[in-house]
């Protein structure tokens, strides 16, 4: 539990936002794990980095947050390579993400180049108070902690704080220029490399009968025979000894570029004979769609600066206004050209029927978005950004990372919700006065809703009864033509179905349930249906991304059924009192910016809980980073969930912000559990003669 000694709370009418460092100095806690990776076996120690600047990277691998944390932190570490070190301290989220081999996978697939910690009973996350995925801490040449981060867009801040520290220690004599203990590992040439999705291209391939795969670790597309392992061709880059070559570039097939390309999507041939390509990739890291013409392989990006997509600030401005207590979230479009607006990880994409138009995963925002090839219009289909499971209309929903996409016959939109473990279901809205499709604009009657699961925390094993059923990290979705839909339940090496509540053949009513169809795989990450010559489900191929191949397996006479429990994510809960609660978050803005005040207070808390009687008082969105919770004694334990947010512009204090400079929004989302005591009750077994906390300190961006 932080305190007011260590995690300073800045509030942002005083001096203390200039982001000077504090004078206590708290020595950073040692680093203890089960075992290091890329460190050429060699366990670390903070004796042996002293003299280094340490940035702790406490991540999960399956946190999109954690993942564009990554790659904003390789040009700080490219730049300050002789003085800085990196340390990926990895703390599962799920239960498989504990397994050795799973996170040995994950540090090869996201090309981590630095030494990373595994931890997986949380021990150092708890040493050092961490409480989301990402979070950072900044150690100083001497052992201290120099800064406490929480989420993503830190990169400009550090970039000052590393000089600073720098040119401080290297005129006290205590900072080593030299390399660090990086080991990277051998290289493995493989045809495939962590594919990530598939699509069938049928008669518009190379030949009949084809593939297009996501060759994700390798950045380019991969054409395979009908067999899953003839390559018939590759689109974009380069392979050299096993290691891709990513970019940008449009162009030819040998010139062409990716980021670890994820969806795609075969467009209409009417639709892709108007625009002038067939195929639609989700070019994950690089933040764009692009575009894939099958006659030649040309590749010609559609959407996206190539900047990560955040939040608004002028909508999280206008969020913060007491007078607009609730944000609110336009579908009609942007009103910028496709190349000139943001987008962020898009994780797949598909063409649906129902509303002719490109769907697309916008996992980093947390977002589903729609795109038309033939306009060019871009527009949030469904989703507030913010990320959490609850249902409702297209501008009340947040989603969880949603990482898989497809369509049923009926044109129910399935997706494949990874991080609340969750199968959802977006209806189409119709408009009263017609039976067709309608633009993303309109939609008075599309809802969202979930199938399976039940929130950010929970997942498991087990079949049954949709609503007790339990999924863990699914990326893939398939519809099949009886109406129930495929799962590639990634983190349980499952493929799993889900049947929609409906009427047996007797006549008989039926619930909705799970089944699992396969299982011992390898993080599958997508799932395909193909049909015999009357349409019936004759074969499934999966993606088997750990196994680097596709695979096919027969569609089973009879399902299995499988209870290996519910599980919930087991970080360790916070002991607090019943009553009040201050809560406070520190922010300081990094130096040579400024909090952009000039609207008023750009600081925001928004507050809710799990379950909702656990707050008597306390929730809700409001200005400001602190607030009095009222916690409800009757309630045992639950979830408190906490959104902060802070903008700032670049500046210098006490100077105005200099018009057209750059701005910045911060923000953090927090889901902290914790067991409730009144009066003189104390915590039993593990947390005996543990004292309630009566405040909860946070960082969003907290400097010592």
């Amino acid at each position: 539990m932080s305190t007011p000694a260590d995690q300073p709370v800045t509030d942002p009418s005083t001096p203390a936002a200039s982001a000077a460092r504090a004078t206590s100095r708290v020595r950073a806690s040692e680093l203890v794990g089960r075992n290091w990776l890329n460190t050429g076996g060699n366990a670390l120690d903070l004796e042996g980095l002293r003299g280094k600047i340490v940035i702790l990277d406490f991540w999960s691998f399956c946190c999109i947050n954690c993942l564009h944390v990554l790659d904003e932190l390789r040009p700080l570490e490219a730049e300050f390579h002789d003085v800085l070190v990196t340390v990926g301290v990895h703390s599962p989220k799920f239960d498989h993400e504990a397994d050795p081999d799973a996170l040995a996978a994950a540090v090869e697939r996201y090309d981590v180049q630095h030494p990373v910690l595994d931890d997986p009973t949380l021990t150092t996350w708890q040493a050092y108070s961490a409480r989301a995925w990402p979070t950072l801490v900044v150690v100083d040449p001497e052992g201290y902690i120099a800064a406490h981060l929480s989420g993503e867009g830190h990169v400009a801040g550090l970039t000052s704080l590393v000089n600073e520290l720098a040119a401080e220690h290297e005129a006290k004599g205590t900072l080593h220029r030299g390399d660090g203990p990086y080991v990277p590992p051998e290289p493995v040439a493989r045809d495939l490399k962590f594919p990530g999705k598939a699509i069938a291209l049928g008669a518009r391939g190379s030949q009949p009968g084809t593939f297009l795969v996501a060759d994700t670790g390798h950045h380019r597309l991969v054409e395979l025979a009908g067999d899953l392992v003839t390559v018939v061709r590759t689109i974009g880059g380069g392979v050299t000894e096993g290691v891709g070559v990513k970019g940008i570039d449009d162009g030819g097939p040998a010139t062409s570029r990716f980021n670890e390309p994820q969806g795609l999507a075969l467009l209409p041939e009417a639709v892709a004979e108007a625009v002038g390509y067939d195929v639609v990739v989700a070019d994950t890291v690089n933040h764009r769609l692009r575009g894939v013409r099958l006659a030649d392989g040309t590749v010609t990006t559609l959407a996206g600066n190539g900047v990560q997509r955040l939040i608004d600030p002028e909508r999280a401005r206008v969020a913060a206004d007491p007078e607009h207590p609730e944000e609110t979230v336009s579908l009609e479009p942007f009103g910028t050209g496709p190349l000139e607006t943001s987008l962020s990880s898009p994780w797949d994409v598909l063409w649906s029927t129902a509303e002719d138009t490109l769907i697309v995963a916008m996992a980093g925002t947390h977002q589903i978005f729609s795109f038309d090839p033939r306009t060019g219009d871009l527009a949030v289909y469904a989703g507030t950004g913010l990320e959490g499971l609850e249902d409702g209309g297209p501008r009340e929903a947040w989603f969880a990372q949603t990482s898989g996409l497809a369509e049923s016959a009926d044109g129910t939109l399935w997706l494949a919700d990874s991080e609340s473990s969750a199968l959802r279901a977006i209806t189409p809205g119709v408009p009263a006065d017609s039976t067709g499709p309608i633009t993303a604009g309109g939609a008075p009657g599309r809802t969202v809703r979930s199938a399976v699961g039940t929130g950010l925390f929970d997942f498991g094993f087990r079949d049954g009864a949709a609503e007790q059923a339990r999924l863990q990290h699914p990326l893939g979705v398939a519809a099949l033509p009886d109406g129930s839909v495929l799962v590639a339940d990634t983190y349980n090496g499952a493929i799993r179905r889900y049947a929609p509540a409906g009427t047996a053949a007797d006549g008989r009513a039926t619930e909705a349930e799970v089944s699992t169809v396969a299982r011992g795989l390898k993080e599958p990450s997508d799932v395909l249906v193909e049909p015999d010559e009357d349409g019936n489900p004759a074969s499934i191929v999966v993606v088997e991304t750990n196994a680097h191949q596709l695979v096919r397996l027969a569609v089973p006479k009879e399902y299995l059924q499988v209870d290996e429990g519910a599980l919930q994510t087991q970080r360790p809960r916070t002991a607090i009192a019943a009553g009040d609660l201050e809560l406070a978050v520190a922010f300081a803005a990094p130096t040579g910016q400024k909090l952009d005040d000039r609207w008023g207070d750009p600081t925001q808390l928004k507050i809710s809980s799990s379950p909702e009687d656990l707050l008597l008082g306390g929730d809700g969105t409001s200005t400001g980073l602190s607030r009095t919770l009222r916690i409800n004694p009757d309630v045992p334990e639950g979830v408190l969930h906490i959104t902060a947010r802070a903008a700032s512009c670049d500046g210098e204090a006490g100077q105005p912000i200099p018009d057209h400079a750059a701005c910045h929004l911060y923000q953090q989302d927090w889901g902290i559990p914790v067991t409730v005591h009144a009066g003189d009750v104390r915590p039993e077994g593990e947390g005996a003669g543990v004292v309630p906390e009566t405040r909860l300190d946070l960082d969003l961006r907290g400097i010592h």
